[in-house]
This record gives structure tokens, sequence and C-alpha cells, in this order.
């Protein structure tokens, strides 16, 4: 069932019971038992691919002053534009992935991240293709 809702979180509880080979309510019984334990978090959208295509996507790598590290979290947090955010072991603090519809607003990003109270220095990498994605 995860499966298909991952694949299309907007299938009725008529597709899914015809697809798993059960009933609608049971269907029904089941998604609101793994929303109520977490399993599910919530329903969104998944971009198209020609959308998703023409974004700039880039990984900035962030190191933060220790004592600041939660303010440049709730910084980044409050930046649509960082689509997923890491904190990981090494020279560098954070890693963020970014999306821009154009290198002009990418700049202009980067420029507000590096802006950051607590945000010591970044690298950027920007991803020229996708050669594995799962």
């Amino acid at each position: 069932m995860l499966a298909l809702l991952s694949e299309n979180a907007r299938a009725t509880t008529a597709e899914l019971a015809r697809k798993l080979g059960l009933s609608r309510t049971t269907v029904q019984s089941r998604i609101e038992r793994l929303e109520a334990r977490g399993v599910i978090a919530g329903y969104g959208v998944r971009l198209g691919e020609a959308y998703e295509r023409n974004l700039v996507k880039a990984h900035v790598l962030i190191t933060a002053l220790p004592k600041l590290a939660p303010k440049v979290e709730a910084g980044l947090r409050a930046i649509r534009a960082v689509r997923t955010l890491h904190s990981v072991s090494g020279p560098f603090d954070m890693i963020a992935i970014v999306e821009a519809p154009s290198i002009g607003e990418l700049d202009l990003l980067l420029d507000r991240i590096g802006g950051l109270e607590g945000v010591e220095r970044t690298q950027s990498a920007i991803v020229l293709s996708t050669r594995i994605e799962r």
C-alpha cells in the first residue's frame, strides 16, 4: 500500500483496494492506522519532470558558528528554496540541497544563505545532471 501511495498519493481508496485485492473499508482502516502510527506523515505534491528538469539545483556546504547553529537551521528552514538540510560530520556542519528557477536566482539564494547570522562559510556545487535517483 505504501508503494502505491508513494506513486500516487491522490489514489482513491477504491483504486487502492482494487489493486491490492482488498475491500475499500479495509484499505481505509489500514491507512488510518498508518497515519496514527506516524508511518504516513502527510501527503504532498510531486512536481512534474518538465518542471523539475528546468530547476537549477545545488548542494551548499555550510560551516556554522557552533553557538549559532540552531539559528542557522531556523534561517534555512524559512527559505522555501532549501529542499533538504543534512547535519554532517567533517569540515562542514550542514549540507543544504537547494533549487532555483535560474542561475541568477540561485546566485541570490546563495548570497542569502551566506548572509544568515551564524553562517561562517559556504561552498556550493551546482548539479549538472542526475545519474541515479531512486
